[in-house]
């Protein structure tokens, strides 16, 4: 079974949907079975949900620093 160090060192790669199927599932079975972890999930998951809300309401960046940055990853 998957160590509790484990879940929490791949918690938000888990939150996040990008872990392989097989890893999803043995992190959703542990924090199911443990009382150790589960809050902790709680808690970031939470706070990944409150984001996102806020996030909505906020401008996104201008566009001349999207642009900006485009050009400094591209060259």
């Amino acid at each position: 079974m998957i160590s509790c160090r484990e879940v929490i060192e791949q918690l938000w790669d888990y939150l996040d949907g990008e872990l392989a199927p097989e890893r999803m599932e043995e992190i959703a079975a542990h924090l199911a079975e443990c009382a150790r972890c589960y809050p902790q999930y709680r808690f970031e998951f939470s706070f990944l949900e409150a984001f996102a809300r806020h996030r909505e309401k906020l401008p996104g960046p201008p566009q001349a620093l999207v642009e900006r940055l485009r050009l400094l990853i591209v060259t």
